[in-house]
């Protein structure tokens, strides 16, 4: 690596780290005055205020808000070297543009890199230890209140409840039916079952269990009985955000319970699955039209280059947002949502590349 790719990378890194720094310390202070009734109202010990909640709450937002970071880090940087005319000096000295985009190409890269780790495992961890304090001393108490739930828990397995208790681990007039084709092969049928937690099972309480083979129909009946269902109180609780707690490992293992189950909402989690991996690609795309709009020297100063910069990924972001929104309605695949916006501003940054002049 030459001493210039050595002071672009350099500049560039550190750029995005402080326009990092302090976009948190101001989402903190913003996040910290509105949760201030909060934190009076259940008085939470200020060592979980700073590592559960803060401590998880700042990847979290580097995360979320890291290629519109990247963007103004790189317009910034590079409007500032176009100002102090060290462009010009360094076209001069024989080297193409292409040719300077390659330490920018390797800083996004390794920005990349090292998000889909973050995105991957490590985040996920750290949004579940956040979302727990939220749910204990920020959102209301959850309580689930549908009534009638059914849910498939094996391909032909299909459990059904009245209603559920998340406080006791109680389901009521619970029914298994076990069916093939259109057929009725065995049905269990209990006042209620309860989750027992040190035997990962359920109590099975007054069943009666009816058992059908052609003509032929016998019924059992009991006081209690213990069962293994791919069924717990997790899909009881508070199921707000959970996406964001699953590793992308976990994530993979949810979405296939979701499919065997027939379930709705599998888009959700896809559109989660998909976002982890196409989110990297968006900060090479970003830093090279960021280099691309803020290359050459103005008059006028970088102000203007650096507003149409902050546009750009504004724009970026809410055309992200709305395919997201337009994919979880059904209309278009979740895997074309999520593409849809880096394909789009990456002909838009070839476009730039071929227009704008250097």
């Amino acid at each position: 690596m030459k001493l210039l790719d050595r002071y672009i990378l350099k500049n560039f890194l550190i750029t995005y780290v402080f326009t990092v720094l302090i976009t948190l310390l101001i989402i903190c202070v913003i996040d910290f005055t509105e949760k201030i009734d909060n934190f009076r109202k259940f008085n939470p010990p200020a060592s979980e205020i700073l590592f559960d909640y803060y401590a998880n709450l700042i990847p979290y937002y580097a995360n979320y808000l890291s290629p519109l970071l990247v963007f103004i880090a790189t317009v910034f940087f590079t409007a500032r070297m176009a100002a102090r005319t060290e462009i010009i000096a360094i076209f001069s000295s024989g080297v193409s543009f292409l040719r300077m985009l390659v330490p920018y190409f390797i800083g996004s890269a390794m920005l990349a890199l090292f998000t889909f780790y973050m995105v991957g495992w490590v985040i996920p961890r750290a949004n579940k230890i956040r979302l727990g304090f939220e749910y204990k001393y920020i959102e209301d108490q959850y309580y689930f209140n549908q009534r009638n739930f059914h849910i498939k828990v094996a391909p032909k397995l299909y459990a059904y409840l009245e209603s559920y208790n998340n406080a006791s681990l109680t389901g009521y007039k619970f029914t298994l039916e076990h069916i093939e084709g259109n057929q009725l092969k065995e049905k269990l049928t209990s006042d209620r079952i309860v989750w027992e937690p040190k035997k990962k099972k359920w109590t099975v309480y007054d069943y009666r269990i009816r058992k059908i083979d052609g003509l032929t129909e016998t019924i059992t009946k009991g006081v209690q009985i213990d069962t293994t269902l791919n069924l717990s109180p997790k899909d009881f609780e508070n199921d707000k955000n959970r996406f964001e707690e699953l590793t992308l490992t976990q994530l993979n293992d949810y979405i296939d319970l979701l499919r065997l189950r027939g379930a709705d909402g599998v888009e959700t989690y896809l559109l989660e699955k998909y976002t982890r991996f196409t989110h990297p690609f968006a900060f090479i795309i970003l830093t090279i039209i960021g280099v691309v709009v803020s290359a050459r020297k103005s008059r006028r100063g970088s102000g203007l280059q650096i507003a149409f910069g902050f546009i750009l990924a504004f724009v970026y972001l809410l055309f992200f947002m709305l395919a997201k929104g337009i994919a979880e309605s059904g209309t278009i695949p979740a895997i074309v949502a999520v593409w849809l916006p880096n394909i789009i501003f990456a002909a838009i940054g070839f476009v730039l590349y071929k227009t704008l002049p250097r």
